[in-house]
Protein backbone atom coordinates (compact mmCIF):
# COMPACT_ATOMS: atom_id res chain seq x y z
CA UNK A 1 0.00 0.00 0.00
CA UNK A 2 3.09 2.40 1.34
CA UNK A 3 4.42 1.96 -2.50
CA UNK A 4 0.54 2.70 -4.48
CA UNK A 5 0.21 5.75 -2.53
CA UNK A 6 3.96 6.89 -3.12
CA UNK A 7 3.38 6.06 -6.60
CA UNK A 8 -0.09 8.38 -6.44
CA UNK A 9 1.65 10.68 -4.72
CA UNK A 10 4.50 11.29 -7.37
CA UNK A 11 1.42 11.87 -10.29
CA UNK A 12 -0.05 14.32 -8.56
CA UNK A 13 2.95 16.12 -7.80
CA UNK A 14 4.24 15.76 -11.77
CA UNK A 15 0.62 16.82 -12.98
CA UNK A 16 0.46 20.20 -10.05
CA UNK A 17 3.96 20.89 -11.31
CA UNK A 18 2.40 20.63 -15.11
CA UNK A 19 -0.44 22.94 -14.75
CA UNK A 20 1.23 25.44 -12.91
CA UNK A 21 4.26 25.48 -15.82
CA UNK A 22 1.60 25.44 -18.34
CA UNK A 23 -2.35 25.64 -17.91
CA UNK A 24 -4.21 22.46 -18.72
CA UNK A 25 -7.09 22.83 -20.77
CA UNK A 26 -10.12 21.52 -18.77
CA UNK A 27 -13.33 20.05 -20.08
CA UNK A 28 -16.64 20.31 -18.06
CA UNK A 29 -18.59 17.09 -18.41
CA UNK A 30 -22.17 16.53 -17.05
CA UNK A 31 -22.40 13.40 -15.14
CA UNK A 32 -23.04 9.95 -16.20
CA UNK A 33 -24.12 8.75 -13.08
CA UNK A 34 -22.42 8.34 -9.40
CA UNK A 35 -18.69 7.27 -9.40
CA UNK A 36 -15.87 7.11 -7.97
CA UNK A 37 -12.36 6.72 -9.77
CA UNK A 38 -10.84 5.10 -6.80
CA UNK A 39 -13.46 2.82 -6.35
CA UNK A 40 -13.02 -1.04 -7.77
CA UNK A 41 -16.09 -2.59 -8.04
CA UNK A 42 -16.69 -6.02 -9.99
CA UNK A 43 -20.30 -6.31 -12.63
CA UNK A 44 -23.08 -7.50 -11.26
CA UNK A 45 -22.69 -11.58 -10.22
CA UNK A 46 -19.11 -11.17 -11.10
CA UNK A 47 -19.66 -11.01 -14.59
CA UNK A 48 -17.29 -8.79 -17.08
CA UNK A 49 -17.47 -5.32 -17.88
CA UNK A 50 -16.09 -5.63 -20.92
CA UNK A 51 -14.23 -8.17 -23.65
CA UNK A 52 -11.67 -7.23 -25.67
CA UNK A 53 -10.74 -9.75 -28.57
CA UNK A 54 -7.24 -9.53 -29.47
CA UNK A 55 -6.92 -10.51 -33.27
CA UNK A 56 -3.47 -11.99 -34.27
CA UNK A 57 -2.42 -10.73 -37.99
CA UNK A 58 1.23 -11.05 -36.85
CA UNK A 59 3.07 -7.72 -36.39
CA UNK A 60 0.20 -5.41 -36.30
CA UNK A 61 -2.24 -3.79 -34.26
CA UNK A 62 -6.49 -4.83 -34.28
CA UNK A 63 -8.70 -4.99 -31.19
CA UNK A 64 -12.28 -5.41 -31.65
CA UNK A 65 -14.06 -4.05 -27.58
CA UNK A 66 -16.95 -5.07 -26.37
CA UNK A 67 -18.79 -3.15 -23.88
CA UNK A 68 -22.15 -4.56 -22.29
CA UNK A 69 -25.36 -2.02 -22.71
CA UNK A 70 -27.91 -1.85 -19.69
CA UNK A 71 -30.58 -3.18 -22.39
CA UNK A 72 -28.44 -6.57 -22.77
CA UNK A 73 -26.49 -5.86 -26.22
CA UNK A 74 -22.90 -4.85 -26.72
CA UNK A 75 -21.19 -1.43 -27.64
CA UNK A 76 -18.83 -2.38 -30.33
CA UNK A 77 -15.53 -1.03 -30.63
CA UNK A 78 -12.70 -1.53 -33.39
CA UNK A 79 -9.66 -0.21 -32.74
CA UNK A 80 -7.13 -0.23 -35.72
CA UNK A 81 -6.78 -3.50 -38.34
CA UNK A 82 -3.22 -3.89 -40.02
CA UNK A 83 -0.74 -6.07 -39.96
CA UNK A 84 3.31 -4.90 -41.23
CA UNK A 85 4.34 -4.61 -45.13
CA UNK A 86 6.48 -7.71 -45.84
CA UNK A 87 3.95 -10.80 -43.88
CA UNK A 88 3.31 -13.74 -45.32
CA UNK A 89 -0.01 -14.71 -46.99
CA UNK A 90 -1.17 -10.91 -45.42
CA UNK A 91 -4.18 -10.33 -47.46
CA UNK A 92 -5.32 -13.80 -47.03
CA UNK A 93 -5.04 -13.47 -42.95
CA UNK A 94 -6.85 -9.94 -42.83
CA UNK A 95 -9.57 -11.13 -45.11
CA UNK A 96 -10.49 -13.89 -42.70
CA UNK A 97 -9.98 -11.89 -39.91
CA UNK A 98 -12.05 -8.82 -41.00
CA UNK A 99 -14.74 -11.79 -42.12
CA UNK A 100 -14.57 -12.62 -38.42
CA UNK A 101 -14.71 -9.15 -37.49
CA UNK A 102 -18.50 -8.90 -39.73
CA UNK A 103 -19.57 -12.00 -38.18
CA UNK A 104 -18.85 -11.42 -34.16
CA UNK A 105 -20.30 -8.21 -35.04
CA UNK A 106 -23.47 -8.63 -36.40
CA UNK A 107 -22.17 -6.05 -39.48
CA UNK A 108 -22.72 -3.38 -37.05
CA UNK A 109 -19.74 -1.20 -35.66
CA UNK A 110 -20.74 1.38 -33.31
CA UNK A 111 -17.21 2.79 -33.23
CA UNK A 112 -14.22 2.73 -35.57
CA UNK A 113 -11.34 3.84 -34.17
CA UNK A 114 -8.10 4.34 -36.77
CA UNK A 115 -5.37 5.79 -34.46
CA UNK A 116 -2.82 7.02 -37.08
CA UNK A 117 -1.20 6.63 -40.67
CA UNK A 118 1.03 3.33 -39.98
CA UNK A 119 0.68 0.23 -42.33
CA UNK A 120 0.73 -2.11 -39.50
CA UNK A 121 -2.20 -0.72 -38.17
CA UNK A 122 -4.40 0.38 -41.24
CA UNK A 123 -3.24 -2.46 -43.79
CA UNK A 124 -6.52 -4.30 -43.51
CA UNK A 125 -9.26 -1.84 -44.34
CA UNK A 126 -7.97 -2.11 -47.79
CA UNK A 127 -6.84 -5.84 -48.07
CA UNK A 128 -9.78 -6.31 -47.03
CA UNK A 129 -11.90 -4.08 -48.63
CA UNK A 130 -14.96 -6.55 -49.72
CA UNK A 131 -15.12 -7.74 -46.21
CA UNK A 132 -14.78 -3.98 -45.00
CA UNK A 133 -17.65 -3.02 -47.11
CA UNK A 134 -19.78 -5.35 -45.96
CA UNK A 135 -19.84 -4.01 -42.35
CA UNK A 136 -21.55 -0.28 -41.23
CA UNK A 137 -20.13 1.91 -38.95
CA UNK A 138 -21.97 4.38 -37.08
CA UNK A 139 -19.27 6.33 -36.00
CA UNK A 140 -15.62 7.25 -37.11
CA UNK A 141 -12.46 8.63 -35.00
CA UNK A 142 -9.20 10.02 -36.25
CA UNK A 143 -7.00 12.17 -34.37
CA UNK A 144 -6.90 15.83 -34.89
CA UNK A 145 -3.41 15.56 -36.63
CA UNK A 146 -5.80 13.69 -39.71
CA UNK A 147 -8.04 16.97 -39.93
CA UNK A 148 -7.47 18.48 -43.53
CA UNK A 149 -9.44 22.14 -41.83
CA UNK A 150 -6.87 22.40 -39.57
CA UNK A 151 -4.12 24.06 -40.43
CA UNK A 152 -1.58 23.00 -38.17
CA UNK A 153 -2.86 18.96 -38.94
CA UNK A 154 -2.22 20.00 -42.72
CA UNK A 155 1.33 20.92 -42.04
CA UNK A 156 2.54 18.24 -40.07
CA UNK A 157 0.90 15.82 -43.32
CA UNK A 158 2.77 17.99 -45.58
CA UNK A 159 6.22 17.17 -43.46
CA UNK A 160 5.27 13.27 -43.78
CA UNK A 161 4.48 13.07 -46.87
CA UNK A 162 7.11 15.42 -48.41
CA UNK A 163 9.69 13.27 -46.38
CA UNK A 164 8.31 9.44 -46.98
CA UNK A 165 8.77 10.76 -50.77
CA UNK A 166 12.33 11.74 -49.93
CA UNK A 167 13.19 8.52 -48.35
CA UNK A 168 11.39 6.55 -50.97
CA UNK A 169 14.43 8.44 -53.18
CA UNK A 170 17.03 7.84 -50.71
CA UNK A 171 17.09 4.13 -50.51
CA UNK A 172 17.77 2.96 -54.46
CA UNK A 173 19.86 6.06 -54.44
CA UNK A 174 21.84 4.09 -50.99
CA UNK A 175 22.25 0.89 -52.92
CA UNK A 176 23.48 2.93 -55.75
CA UNK A 177 26.39 4.33 -53.61
CA UNK A 178 26.95 0.94 -52.37
CA UNK A 179 25.62 1.52 -48.84
CA UNK A 180 22.91 -1.48 -48.75
CA UNK A 181 23.25 -1.71 -45.15
CA UNK A 182 21.79 1.58 -44.53
CA UNK A 183 19.45 0.97 -47.98
CA UNK A 184 18.20 -2.02 -46.14
CA UNK A 185 16.97 -0.02 -42.63
CA UNK A 186 15.29 2.85 -44.94
CA UNK A 187 13.73 0.20 -46.80
CA UNK A 188 12.54 -1.81 -43.17
CA UNK A 189 11.65 1.50 -41.38
CA UNK A 190 9.35 2.83 -44.62
CA UNK A 191 7.51 -0.35 -44.57
CA UNK A 192 5.22 0.89 -41.49
CA UNK A 193 4.04 2.96 -44.06
CA UNK A 194 2.86 0.07 -47.01
CA UNK A 195 3.62 0.55 -50.40
CA UNK A 196 3.47 3.88 -52.07
CA UNK A 197 0.34 5.36 -51.20
CA UNK A 198 -1.31 2.38 -49.91
CA UNK A 199 -1.33 3.77 -46.13
CA UNK A 200 -2.92 6.88 -46.70
CA UNK A 201 -5.44 4.77 -49.16
CA UNK A 202 -6.51 2.83 -45.93
CA UNK A 203 -6.73 5.90 -43.91
CA UNK A 204 -9.16 6.99 -46.81
CA UNK A 205 -10.95 3.87 -46.20
CA UNK A 206 -11.55 4.22 -42.61
CA UNK A 207 -12.19 8.22 -43.08
CA UNK A 208 -14.90 7.53 -45.35
CA UNK A 209 -16.29 4.81 -43.58
CA UNK A 210 -19.30 6.86 -41.53
CA UNK A 211 -20.50 10.38 -42.20
CA UNK A 212 -20.30 10.68 -38.41
CA UNK A 213 -17.01 11.56 -38.04
CA UNK A 214 -15.09 12.67 -35.71
CA UNK A 215 -11.27 14.50 -35.19
CA UNK A 216 -10.20 13.76 -31.47
CA UNK A 217 -8.35 15.83 -29.26
CA UNK A 218 -7.34 15.51 -25.54
CA UNK A 219 -9.31 18.63 -25.05
CA UNK A 220 -12.54 16.74 -25.72
CA UNK A 221 -14.96 15.85 -23.47
CA UNK A 222 -15.30 12.21 -22.25
CA UNK A 223 -18.16 10.32 -24.22
CA UNK A 224 -20.28 7.58 -22.62
CA UNK A 225 -20.95 4.94 -25.38
CA UNK A 226 -25.04 4.47 -25.59
CA UNK A 227 -26.36 2.60 -23.57
CA UNK A 228 -23.44 1.97 -21.41
CA UNK A 229 -22.04 2.90 -18.35
CA UNK A 230 -18.46 3.00 -19.57
CA UNK A 231 -16.98 6.65 -20.45
CA UNK A 232 -13.83 7.06 -22.96
CA UNK A 233 -11.41 9.29 -23.03
CA UNK A 234 -8.57 10.75 -25.64
CA UNK A 235 -5.35 11.33 -23.78
CA UNK A 236 -3.63 11.86 -27.60
CA UNK A 237 -2.36 12.89 -29.92
CA UNK A 238 -0.67 16.17 -27.78
CA UNK A 239 -2.12 19.56 -28.88
CA UNK A 240 1.57 20.76 -28.59
CA UNK A 241 3.57 19.69 -31.77
CA UNK A 242 6.44 20.11 -30.03
CA UNK A 243 5.54 16.76 -27.97
CA UNK A 244 4.85 15.00 -30.97
CA UNK A 245 8.48 15.75 -32.22
CA UNK A 246 9.53 14.35 -28.64
CA UNK A 247 10.47 10.51 -29.22
CA UNK A 248 13.94 10.13 -27.70
CA UNK A 249 13.70 8.85 -23.70
CA UNK A 250 16.03 11.56 -22.39
CA UNK A 251 17.87 14.95 -23.18
CA UNK A 252 21.02 12.70 -22.14
CA UNK A 253 20.84 11.18 -25.41
CA UNK A 254 19.99 13.70 -28.28
CA UNK A 255 18.49 13.95 -31.15
CA UNK A 256 20.50 14.52 -34.62
CA UNK A 257 17.42 15.54 -36.73
CA UNK A 258 14.19 17.02 -36.23
CA UNK A 259 11.00 16.32 -38.28
CA UNK A 260 10.74 19.81 -38.88
CA UNK A 261 13.66 19.71 -40.79
CA UNK A 262 11.94 17.62 -43.33
CA UNK A 263 11.21 20.47 -45.91
CA UNK A 264 14.99 21.24 -46.42
CA UNK A 265 15.95 17.19 -46.05
CA UNK A 266 13.05 16.90 -48.95
CA UNK A 267 13.96 19.95 -51.26
CA UNK A 268 17.23 18.67 -50.95
CA UNK A 269 16.24 15.55 -52.99
CA UNK A 270 14.05 17.04 -55.37
CA UNK A 271 17.10 19.44 -56.24
CA UNK A 272 18.92 16.59 -56.72
CA UNK A 273 16.60 14.29 -58.86
CA UNK A 274 17.53 14.91 -62.27
CA UNK A 275 21.19 13.80 -61.78
CA UNK A 276 22.82 16.56 -60.40
CA UNK A 277 22.36 15.21 -56.78
CA UNK A 278 22.59 18.27 -55.29
CA UNK A 279 22.16 18.75 -51.40
CA UNK A 280 21.62 22.52 -50.86
CA UNK A 281 19.97 25.59 -52.35
CA UNK A 282 21.54 27.16 -55.45
CA UNK A 283 22.02 30.36 -53.20
CA UNK A 284 24.26 28.33 -50.93
CA UNK A 285 26.93 27.82 -54.33
CA UNK A 286 29.92 28.20 -55.59
CA UNK A 287 30.89 28.75 -59.00
CA UNK A 288 33.24 26.37 -59.80
CA UNK A 289 35.79 28.66 -61.42
CA UNK A 290 35.46 31.25 -58.82
CA UNK A 291 36.27 28.15 -56.30
CA UNK A 292 40.13 28.33 -57.05
CA UNK A 293 40.19 31.69 -55.94
CA UNK A 294 39.40 30.60 -52.28
CA UNK A 295 42.26 29.37 -50.00
CA UNK A 296 39.70 26.47 -48.44
CA UNK A 297 39.03 24.94 -52.26
CA UNK A 298 42.77 25.69 -53.61
CA UNK A 299 44.21 24.10 -50.46
CA UNK A 300 42.52 20.82 -50.58
CA UNK A 301 41.34 20.66 -54.15
CA UNK A 302 43.36 22.47 -56.72
CA UNK A 303 46.62 22.83 -55.55
CA UNK A 304 47.34 19.70 -57.72
CA UNK A 305 44.95 20.52 -60.60
CA UNK A 306 45.68 21.95 -63.33
CA UNK A 307 43.18 24.18 -64.38
CA UNK A 308 40.33 22.50 -66.64
CA UNK A 309 39.83 23.13 -70.70
CA UNK A 310 36.78 24.29 -72.33
CA UNK A 311 36.38 20.64 -73.22
CA UNK A 312 35.65 19.61 -70.35
CA UNK A 313 32.53 18.81 -68.94
CA UNK A 314 31.57 19.85 -65.13
CA UNK A 315 31.81 16.21 -64.35
CA UNK A 316 35.34 15.48 -66.10
CA UNK A 317 36.62 18.18 -63.75
CA UNK A 318 35.05 16.90 -60.37
CA UNK A 319 35.76 13.84 -60.98
CA UNK A 320 39.82 15.01 -60.52
CA UNK A 321 39.11 16.11 -57.10
CA UNK A 322 41.08 13.29 -55.26
CA UNK A 323 39.13 10.59 -57.56
CA UNK A 324 35.48 11.96 -55.76
CA UNK A 325 36.58 11.09 -52.19
CA UNK A 326 36.04 14.55 -51.19
CA UNK A 327 33.02 14.68 -52.70
CA UNK A 328 29.71 15.23 -50.49
CA UNK A 329 27.45 14.61 -53.91
CA UNK A 330 26.07 11.25 -51.96
CA UNK A 331 27.98 11.44 -48.55
CA UNK A 332 24.78 13.39 -47.15
CA UNK A 333 22.69 10.62 -48.15
CA UNK A 334 23.88 8.87 -44.89
CA UNK A 335 21.30 10.83 -42.80
CA UNK A 336 18.38 8.76 -44.61
CA UNK A 337 18.07 6.01 -41.82
CA UNK A 338 18.19 8.96 -38.83
CA UNK A 339 15.57 10.35 -41.03
CA UNK A 340 13.56 7.21 -41.66
CA UNK A 341 13.81 7.14 -37.79
CA UNK A 342 12.99 10.46 -36.81
CA UNK A 343 9.51 9.89 -39.17
CA UNK A 344 8.36 6.48 -37.96
CA UNK A 345 8.45 7.55 -34.60
CA UNK A 346 6.72 11.16 -35.28
CA UNK A 347 3.93 9.22 -36.95
CA UNK A 348 3.39 6.85 -33.86
CA UNK A 349 3.11 10.22 -31.30
CA UNK A 350 0.32 11.33 -33.75
CA UNK A 351 -1.15 7.97 -32.20
CA UNK A 352 -4.85 8.76 -30.87
CA UNK A 353 -4.65 7.35 -27.62
CA UNK A 354 -7.78 6.30 -25.41
CA UNK A 355 -8.50 5.39 -22.36
CA UNK A 356 -11.87 3.19 -21.66
CA UNK A 357 -13.28 3.93 -18.39
CA UNK A 358 -15.49 1.14 -16.76
CA UNK A 359 -18.42 1.43 -14.10
CA UNK A 360 -16.19 1.09 -11.20
CA UNK A 361 -12.96 3.07 -12.69
CA UNK A 362 -11.42 0.76 -13.62
CA UNK A 363 -9.41 1.85 -17.10
CA UNK A 364 -8.64 -0.36 -20.39
CA UNK A 365 -5.57 1.86 -21.78
CA UNK A 366 -5.16 1.18 -25.27
CA UNK A 367 -2.03 3.57 -26.36
CA UNK A 368 -1.57 2.65 -29.70
CA UNK A 369 2.00 3.48 -30.98
CA UNK A 370 2.46 6.51 -28.48
CA UNK A 371 5.81 7.50 -27.55
CA UNK A 372 7.75 9.50 -24.89
CA UNK A 373 6.05 13.08 -26.04
CA UNK A 374 2.55 11.73 -26.38
CA UNK A 375 2.76 9.84 -23.16
CA UNK A 376 3.96 13.12 -21.10
CA UNK A 377 1.70 15.52 -22.58
CA UNK A 378 -1.01 12.92 -20.79
CA UNK A 379 0.31 14.35 -17.20
CA UNK A 380 -1.49 18.07 -18.15
CA UNK A 381 -4.51 16.36 -19.11
CA UNK A 382 -7.57 17.19 -16.27
CA UNK A 383 -11.62 16.81 -17.21
CA UNK A 384 -13.99 18.31 -14.64
CA UNK A 385 -17.36 16.35 -14.06
CA UNK A 386 -20.08 17.64 -12.29
CA UNK A 387 -20.92 15.78 -9.08
CA UNK A 388 -17.90 13.74 -9.75
CA UNK A 389 -14.57 13.84 -8.99
CA UNK A 390 -11.77 15.13 -10.95
CA UNK A 391 -10.46 13.29 -13.42
CA UNK A 392 -6.51 13.64 -15.12
CA UNK A 393 -4.47 11.93 -17.27
CA UNK A 394 -2.62 10.41 -14.17
CA UNK A 395 -5.34 9.01 -12.46
CA UNK A 396 -6.36 7.18 -15.17
CA UNK A 397 -2.95 5.92 -15.97
CA UNK A 398 -3.10 4.64 -12.32
CA UNK A 399 -6.31 2.92 -12.52
CA UNK A 400 -5.30 0.90 -15.62
CA UNK A 401 -6.45 -3.00 -15.33
CA UNK A 402 -5.63 -3.46 -18.94
CA UNK A 403 -2.87 -2.14 -21.40
CA UNK A 404 -2.24 -2.32 -24.81
CA UNK A 405 1.45 -2.06 -24.82
CA UNK A 406 2.54 0.44 -27.14
CA UNK A 407 4.59 -0.17 -30.79
CA UNK A 408 4.89 -3.24 -30.48
CA UNK A 409 6.65 -3.34 -27.07
CA UNK A 410 9.48 -1.28 -28.07
CA UNK A 411 11.99 0.72 -25.80
CA UNK A 412 10.46 4.27 -26.31
CA UNK A 413 6.58 3.80 -26.36
CA UNK A 414 6.08 2.84 -22.31
CA UNK A 415 6.92 4.66 -19.96
CA UNK A 416 8.75 3.66 -17.00
CA UNK A 417 8.34 6.24 -13.89
CA UNK A 418 5.51 8.20 -15.31
CA UNK A 419 3.51 5.57 -16.87
CA UNK A 420 3.91 1.31 -16.47
CA UNK A 421 4.95 2.18 -13.15
CA UNK A 422 1.84 4.05 -12.33
CA UNK A 423 -0.10 0.88 -13.28
CA UNK A 424 -0.22 -0.31 -9.21
CA UNK A 425 -3.79 -2.46 -10.19
CA UNK A 426 -2.40 -3.75 -13.36
CA UNK A 427 -3.97 -7.05 -14.30
CA UNK A 428 -3.47 -7.49 -17.71
CA UNK A 429 -1.30 -6.90 -20.83
CA UNK A 430 -1.71 -7.13 -24.49
CA UNK A 431 1.14 -7.23 -26.54
CA UNK A 432 0.71 -7.75 -30.35
CA UNK A 433 4.22 -8.65 -31.38
CA UNK A 434 5.83 -10.96 -34.10
CA UNK A 435 9.59 -11.81 -32.75
CA UNK A 436 10.24 -13.68 -36.08
CA UNK A 437 9.00 -10.84 -38.19
CA UNK A 438 10.77 -8.36 -36.25
CA UNK A 439 14.31 -9.81 -36.76
CA UNK A 440 13.06 -10.51 -39.59
CA UNK A 441 13.17 -6.86 -39.72
CA UNK A 442 16.37 -6.27 -37.78
CA UNK A 443 14.36 -4.78 -34.95
CA UNK A 444 16.26 -7.37 -32.71
CA UNK A 445 14.82 -5.41 -29.35
CA UNK A 446 11.05 -5.58 -30.12
CA UNK A 447 9.49 -6.68 -27.57
CA UNK A 448 12.55 -4.84 -25.50
CA UNK A 449 13.70 -7.61 -22.63
CA UNK A 450 13.71 -4.94 -19.97
CA UNK A 451 9.90 -3.78 -20.55
CA UNK A 452 8.91 -7.16 -20.60
CA UNK A 453 10.11 -8.32 -17.43
CA UNK A 454 8.68 -5.19 -15.78
CA UNK A 455 4.95 -6.23 -17.52
CA UNK A 456 5.22 -9.65 -16.27
CA UNK A 457 6.27 -8.62 -13.34
CA UNK A 458 3.52 -6.04 -12.76
CA UNK A 459 0.91 -8.18 -14.51
CA UNK A 460 -1.30 -9.66 -11.69
CA UNK A 461 -2.91 -12.05 -14.13
CA UNK A 462 -0.98 -12.52 -17.63
CA UNK A 463 0.78 -10.98 -20.18
CA UNK A 464 -0.32 -11.92 -23.49
CA UNK A 465 1.51 -11.71 -26.78
CA UNK A 466 0.26 -12.48 -29.97
CA UNK A 467 3.11 -15.02 -31.21
CA UNK A 468 2.93 -17.05 -27.70
CA UNK A 469 0.22 -19.57 -26.92
CA UNK A 470 -2.37 -18.08 -24.43
CA UNK A 471 -2.01 -18.77 -20.40
CA UNK A 472 -4.32 -22.24 -19.43
CA UNK A 473 -6.52 -21.32 -17.01
CA UNK A 474 -6.83 -17.66 -17.85
CA UNK A 475 -10.04 -17.61 -19.19
CA UNK A 476 -9.07 -16.93 -21.94
CA UNK A 477 -11.44 -17.72 -25.11
CA UNK A 478 -9.33 -19.03 -28.27
CA UNK A 479 -10.37 -19.14 -31.62
CA UNK A 480 -9.58 -23.04 -33.36
CA UNK A 481 -8.51 -21.46 -36.07
CA UNK A 482 -5.73 -19.26 -34.04
CA UNK A 483 -7.28 -15.49 -35.42
CA UNK A 484 -8.07 -14.49 -31.78
CA UNK A 485 -8.29 -14.63 -28.06
CA UNK A 486 -10.82 -12.97 -26.22
CA UNK A 487 -10.21 -11.55 -22.85
CA UNK A 488 -12.64 -11.11 -20.49
CA UNK A 489 -12.46 -7.89 -18.29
Amino acid sequence: MAKKAKAKSKARKSAKTAKAAKRATTAKVAPTGARSPSRRARGAAGGARARVRMYRPGLGDCFLVFLPKEDGGDYKILIDCGVILGTSDAKARMQAIMGDIAEATGGVIDLLIGTHEHYDHLSGFVQAADEFGQIDVAEVWLGWTENPRDAKARSLVKERQALVAALRLAEPRLRLAGDGERAEEVQELLSFFGAAGSTADALDAVRKKSKNLHYKKPTDAPTTPEGTKARIFTLGPPIDTAMIRRYAPSKSNPETYEIARTATFAAAFETGAGGGFQPFDDRYALALDASRGEPFFQRRYWEASPPPTPEQTRGEVLDRFDNGRRRIDSAWLEASPEMALKLDSATNNTSLAIAIELDGGDVLLFAADAQVGNWLSWHDLEWEIEDDDKVTGPSLIERTILYKVGHHGSHNATLRERGLEMMQNLEIALLPVDKAMAMKKKWGKMPLPSLLEDLENRASKFVLRTDEEAPRGAGVGVDPNGLWWDIPV
